[in-house]
């Protein structure tokens, strides 16, 4: 593990924007990643810049990719922005809140080809 850079992304400031948008703590977050929670919180406490692999974890116990991951809002267009933001809004809901929207894009969709 290495320092985290000071570019303007920070890699932990992200893990815990993620974490807590999904309402998942560290606890969960370690117990969904396989990551010991004791390592996740030495990353924190020495500000540590976790390793890729590590990354890959985290982004697949929050069910992202590494791309969505360190992506900006910058680095979107302005429809590829409204886009990140459903989606990201998408991956906080749980299952059963999810048919339900998928249900309700399915009536509207349906009805918008009659049309």
């Amino acid at each position: 593990m290495s320092r985290n850079p000071s570019e303007s992304f920070d890699v932990l400031h992200r893990i815990t924007e993620l974490r807590t948008a999904r309402g998942i703590s560290v606890y969960r977050l370690a117990k969904l990643s396989g990551i010991p929670q004791s390592t996740i919180a030495t990353w924190y406490q020495k500000n540590l810049y976790p390793p890729i692999d590590k990354i890959e974890k985290v982004c697949n116990a929050l069910e992202i990719s590494l791309t969505d991951f360190f992506r900006t809002p910058e680095d979107l267009v302005a429809g590829d922005r409204e886009d990140a933001l459903l989606l990201e809004k998408w991956h906080i809901l749980p299952e059963d809140e999810k048919k339900t929207v998928q249900e309700l894009l399915n009536l509207l969709t349906d009805r918008n080809r009659k049309k």
